[in-house]
Order: structure tokens, then C-alpha cells, then sequence
């Protein structure tokens, strides 16, 4: 793509499930732990916001991260000429963003398995993650108002989604003088810590305790849908899909298999097969079939096409 235009880019939801990036979730080593607010990291870039980012750091300094705000991951080379025009650009905007978005710089040849893993056929590519899965992404150098305009319509897209934007966007207006918020909610805080740092039973056990008290609240209901999927997709079984081909009337196979679906990105198809597991099935099973695929529903956009359609498919099926 030669221009990130906001128009064209590709844009998909939150855990749209393009790119399976749970590839690089094997290791942590100390350099990928997350800094605390304020304090630059132990990547040595010396920003808590542009960051130096490994195979073994990525899903601390990526996935976890972008469950929160975006990550745009900024694929380049030492040789590459055309990324030292561009890098230094996307660390004065990151910079001035306060934390609404993090810049990720992955150096392609010190880690080929990222470039890989994203498909990268030239550089510089950069790609923005959002909720743990790629949501756009463009290739070569961009004039600067056109990096911002870019930047600004991901995180119009995701703002209702990512709680981290608001709060940075909040915080940096205290910063500038304007009246001080209110303080975050201390339960939320809380239980994305506990994501952050990649403990999701405490983030699950953190949003029930939330929703046992206000069980409207909508925010601690998808945050909650999302750590569960996440937990789940980590000990995903290769073997799922053909298990559950083998089985079509064992309700936990489909289950299992619509999960991996997902996680390997192509929800469609985890859609289409508990839609038929509902037609298929009966009783407890039926109805244990639907309410996972309503959740699953739940990890993306109410609009994305895949999901209307899976929902007109499904009402078919129940009625």
C-alpha cells in the first residue's frame, strides 16, 4: 500500500482473528516486562511508550498490551533506508500521544519470526494490533499528516473498545492544565493488571467481582468475554478441528474446534459450524452450541459482516 488512508487501510475489529499471534507467546524473558507508568522500560529505548521489541518480548510488549491501547509495530532493518525516515517519525507521534497508542520497533532481522509471522513482504511495514490481533497496517514511508491522520482514525475506530485511549487522552489533558477527572475505578485497574501481566484467572476472577455488583456494566462484561477467549486460545488443541469432523454430535469437540477457529483466524468458519451444531443438536447440547457462538460473537464488532450474517444463520436454525 503506498498511503495509509483511513478509507483504505485494512481495518477489522478487535480479536478479528487475521493473524495468529499466539506463534510467539512461548517465552518471556525479563527484558519483556511491562514498565510501570512513568518509568521507562527495560528494553533500554528509554520511553515508556516507544519500545524494542523481541520474539521472546512480544507478547508482553505487543498482545498484552494492545488489550489496552493500540500497538503499531514498526517492522524494519538497519539497512533499510527508507525505515530511518520513517521510524523516527512514528516515535516523535507516539511520543506525543502521551500513551494512547505504543510503538513496538521490531528489528526483522534480529527476529524473523515476526516478520513472518505478519507475512512482511517488504519494509518498512507497520501493522497496528488492537485487542491481540492485527486491525490494520500499511507499507513504506508516509509524509507525516499522513501518518497522524492515519493514527487518529485507528483510534477513533477503537476508542470504544480499548479503555487505555481514554484514559492517556484524559490524562493528558489534566497534564495540560484542564480539570482533573475522576480517578480510574481501582477494579479495573486492578484486573488489567492482572491481564497486562498475563494472569487471566485473576483478570476473570477481577471483572466477576465487578459484575456481581454492577451487573450491567457493559465494559466489564466484554472485557470479561475477551480474557476468557484469550485463556482458552493459549492451550488451543491443533488437533480440535479434525477431532471435532470426526464428532459431529459432541457438542464439547465443536466447542473446542470453533474456538481454535478462531484463533487461528477464520471465525466464519467457527460461525458456520456451531450453527450447525444448533441445528444438529438437541436439548442441553443445542443450547450449550448457541450460547458459545452468541459469545464468541461478543469478541467482535456488532456490525462486521461476519457476525450479521452468522446471526441471520442462526436465527434460521433456531426458528
Amino acid at each position: 500500500m503506498s498511503r495509509p488512508n483511513p478509507q483504505q487501510t485494512r481495518q477489522t475489529p478487535a480479536l478479528s482473528g487475521a493473524v495468529d499471534l499466539s506463534a510467539l507467546k512461548a517465552r518471556v524473558d525479563p527484558a519483556g516486562q511491562r514498565a510501570a507508568p512513568g518509568e521507562p522500560p527495560a528494553d533500554g529505548t528509554g520511553s515508556t511508550w516507544v519500545l524494542d521489541v523481541t520474539e521472546h518480548s512480544f507478547q508482553t510488549d505487543v498482545v498484552n498490551r494492545s488489550l489496552q491501547v493500540p500497538v503499531l509495530v514498526d517492522l524494519w532493518a538497519t539497512w533499510c533506508g527508507p525505515c530511518k525516515q520513517l521510524s523516527p517519525m512514528l516515535e516523535r507521534l507516539a511520543e506525543a500521544a502521551g500513551g494512547a497508542w505504543v510503538l513496538a520497533k521490531v528489528d526483522v532481522d534480529a527476529n524473523p519470526r515476526i516478520a513472518e509471522l505478519f507475512g512482511v513482504q517488504s519494509i518498512p511495514t507497520v501493522v497496528a494490533i488492537a485487542g491481540g490481533q492485527p486491525v490494520a497496517d500499511f507499507a513504506g514511508v508516509q509524509p507525516e499528516p499522513q501518518l497522524r491522520e492515519w493514527i487518529t482514525s485507528l483510534l477513533d475506530a477503537l476508542r470504544d473498545q480499548l479503555p487505555g485511549i481514554r484514559a492517556a487522552e484524559r490524562s493528558a489533558l489534566g497534564d495540560a492544565g484542564q480539570p482533573e477527572v475522576e480517578p480510574e475505578d481501582p477494579r479495573f485497574t486492578a484486573a488489567e493488571a492482572a491481564l497486562a501481566a498475563g494472569d487471566y484467572a485473576a483478570a476473570e476472577a477481577a471483572y466477576q467481582q465487578i459484575l456481581a455488583i454492577e451487573p450491567a456494566d457493559v465494559q466489564a462484561r466484554a472485557a470479561l468475554i475477551q480474557v476468557r477467549f484469550l485463556a482458552r486460545a493459549e492451550s488451543v488443541d491443533p488437533s480440535a478441528v479434525a477431532r471435532a469432523d470426526a464428532a459431529p454430535d459432541d457438542v464439547d469437540a465443536q466447542i473446542a474446534a470453533a474456538d481454535a477457529q478462531v484463533a487461528a483466524g477464520t471465525p466464519e468458519r467457527a460461525f458456520e459450524r456451531l450453527v450447525s451444531a444448533v441445528r444438529r443438536l438437541t436439548g442441553d447440547d443445542c443450547d450449550r452450541a448457541r450460547a458459545h457462538l452468541v459469545e464468541l460473537f461478543e469478541l467482535f464488532a456488532p456490525d462486521d459482516p461476519r457476525v450479521t450474517s452468522a446471526r441471520r444463520a442462526l436465527a434460521r436454525a433456531l426458528f
